[in-house]
């Protein structure tokens, strides 16, 4: 049984690693950051990536235990399988990594965990707009 998981690991060895820092928007060049920086998002996580993968129909493995290497406070990647064994893209409309990366960096900003967090901030601060009619400073 344990050779079944040693050659499951092998094949994933394989696959493409897409840090969350290739999509970050808050990146530099420098910093990491693989696309431009108008198509990449803010501060995606791995998980969010994964989920984005799972919605294209892109096999995906998480590993939390390992950490970006310019950046060991990074932690966290996703391996992806972009291709098959005998070299045919898994998803025709995806065929390089870089393709892969643009269109999950379109997708976070959609992820569900994303979008119920700005519902509930906008209606906490929509009475903020009001002026205040007392100014200056407060007299003893």
């Amino acid at each position: 049984m344990d050779g079944g998981g040693g050659d499951l690991r092998s094949t994933i060895k394989k696959w493409n690693v897409i840090y969350p820092v290739y999509l970050n928007s808050k990146k530099t060049v420098a910093e990491g950051r693989r696309i431009a920086a108008s198509k990449a998002c803010p501060d995606p996580t791995c998980i969010e990536i994964a989920d984005c993968c799972s919605h294209l129909k892109i096999p995906h493995a998480i590993e939390l235990d390992k950490a970006y290497p310019r950046d060991f406070f990074q932690v966290g990647r996703v391996r992806v399988q972009l291709k098959k064994d005998d070299g045919s893209p898994v998803n025709p409309a995806i065929k390089t990594k870089k393709q892969l990366m643009i269109q999950i960096a379109e997708l976070v900003p959609k992820h569900h965990g994303r979008t119920k967090k700005q519902e509930s901030a906008p209606s906490s601060s929509a009475g903020g707009t009001s002026k205040n009619t007392k100014g200056g400073k407060k007299k003893k």
